[in-house]
């Protein structure tokens, strides 16, 4: 299979029994896997503009929380017995689980889970040869991207500031997860590795 040929299957990630269907299809096809990219999060974007926060109604919260989180446990959960060999699962994240990102608000608490989440699933499935880290992204001009309030302004921002004066782009994270699923990070397990032209580093 390649890019000419993709196995495709279709999945909703807040159902349990999608998730079972797909890895015990992928278990049935291929009977192991080499590594896992997670690449899911979701927040009502109505929510993700300025002063919205402390008002999160508990079903937007919980839904950020389910979709962002929960699912990156939930399928290394189910390619864990699948990685016989030993394997990779990387996830991305952002710095706004770090610190306080306007407008960013209940994602920026779903990508913290997610940072937490790494280091405890590291700890479960380590020794079974399974490494899990995260990637910590810099803004990156997406459709999802897009839904923060005032997402233009954070990138200017990040252009003019960041050590390396640029915004990172697709290519860059790429380029580190590629180095993360890869037997070159062999030693690398629990992490959250910054992409971000060296924005992280900075202090007010």
């Amino acid at each position: 299979l390649g890019v000419e040929d993709p196995w495709l299957c279709p999945l909703d990630a807040s159902s349990d029994e999608d998730l079972d269907a797909v890895f015990d299809r992928i278990g049935s096809e291929f009977g192991k896997i080499d590594f896992l990219v997670h690449s899911i999060a979701f927040a009502d974007r109505e929510w993700l503009q300025e002063g919205k926060f402390a008002s999160t109604p508990r079903e937007v919260f919980t839904q950020a929380m389910d979709i962002s989180a929960y699912t990156y446990a939930a399928m290394a959960n189910h390619a864990a017995p699948l990685m016989t060999e030993g394997g990779s699962m990387i996830a991305l994240s952002y710095y706004g689980a770090e610190k306080v990102v306007t407008n960013y608000n209940v994602m920026g608490v779903a990508k913290a889970a997610l940072e937490s989440s790494t280091r405890y699933l590291a700890n479960d499935v380590g020794p079974k040869g399974v490494r899990v880290n995260a990637i910590s992204a810099g803004p990156i001009k997406t459709v999802s991207a897009m839904g923060v309030g005032d997402f233009g302004t954070l990138l200017d921002s990040m252009a003019q500031e960041a050590p390396l004066r640029r915004n990172v782009d697709q290519a860059d994270v790429g380029n580190t997860a590629a180095f993360l699923l890869s037997p070159l990070s062999s030693g690398v397990t629990g992490q959250v590795i910054y992409v971000d032209a060296g924005y992280s580093i900075l202090g007010i």
